[in-house]
């Protein structure tokens, strides 16, 4: 099956908007459609939920979200929405990456940037700090209906005060992104697996890289996400073999060569060794879940 990745540049809803970094408006504008099918984005993606319930999975994760709840979905993370409850009431927010807090978050908050991601993906914030949050949101949605270019300015900034506000919420409600130790260690080798996970499966591997020993390595795995390193090499590489199976037209044999597996065989030993079933069989399952 192929995987729909949506444009941010789809939702030219006005002869502005094509000079414009992001989108706002309530959740009956949206498209449903689109969103209710498993379809990656080429933007950010924040649901903000005011009243009712509506369930958004985001890659393997299902997430309930009702009043004062926001998710935010990353580019290229694959997700829909579904039951949608007939009082909700939902804002929208679609912006560029170019918008999103990283360069701040690579250098002087850098320790923020622990498993951001999958943090940001469902925020339950306290009523006051919902409150502070809508009332920006509101004023990202009346500029985006009437954008000036000094507005449009305005509106940029008001997003990063938006997510700059979420990502010391979570930073509050994880204990572990205080740890002042080694986070640069644990982000960079994220950022390293995440380029060569195909390749390259060892801890030693990974370890040599970031100068460290994969003790060390260890260490720090199991302090920030729990696990040890070589699962944490295992479950990107899975992560990958789901993706693959469920939204590519590729054969077992090809998404083997693809990731980097001697055979097809090799694929199927590791895939029954970690989940305790064959491709075939994980495939069907993860399509059951999709397609639902």
């Amino acid at each position: 099956m192929d995987l729909k990745r949506l444009k941010l540049n789809q939702y030219n809803q006005k002869l502005e908007d094509k000079n414009l970094s992001f989108r706002a408006f309530d959740i009956e504008n949206l498209n449903i459609s689109d969103y209710q099918k498993p379809h990656k984005n080429d933007h950010f993606f924040i649901l903000i939920v005011e009243k009712g319930k509506i369930d958004i999975q985001i890659e393997e994760k299902v997430f309930n979200l009702k009043s004062e709840k926001i998710s935010i979905v990353f580019p290229d993370q694959i997700n829909f929405i579904s039951n949608l409850s007939s009082d909700l009431k939902a804002k929208i927010i679609l912006f560029e990456e170019v918008l999103f807090c990283s360069d701040i978050l690579k250098n002087e908050l850098s320790p923020y940037n622990v498993n951001l991601s999958a943090n940001l993906n469902c925020n339950a914030l306290h009523i006051d700090e919902f409150k502070n949050a809508l009332v920006l949101v509101e004023n990202i949605q009346t500029i985006y209906n009437s954008p000036t270019l000094v507005k449009k300015e305005q509106a940029r900034f008001f997003i990063k005060i938006f997510l700059l506000g979420l990502i010391e919420s979570i930073h509050g409600q994880h204990p572990i992104l205080h740890q002042k130790t080694n986070q640069h260690v644990y982000i960079a080798f994220k950022k390293l697996l995440n380029e060569q996970f195909k390749s390259q499966r060892t801890v030693q591997y990974y370890a040599a890289e970031l100068g460290i020993t994969p003790k060390k390595l260890n260490e720090i795995t199991k302090k920030h996400c729990s696990e040890t390193a070589i699962n944490a090499i295992h479950n990107r590489i899975l992560k990958e073999i789901k993706r693959q199976l469920l939204f590519s037209d590729l054969s077992h044999k090809e998404i083997a060569f693809n990731l980097g597996f001697s055979s097809p065989s090799a694929l199927n030993k590791f895939v029954k060794s970690k989940l305790k079933e064959t491709p075939t069989e994980l495939q069907n399952e993860l399509s059951q879940i999709y397609n639902a």
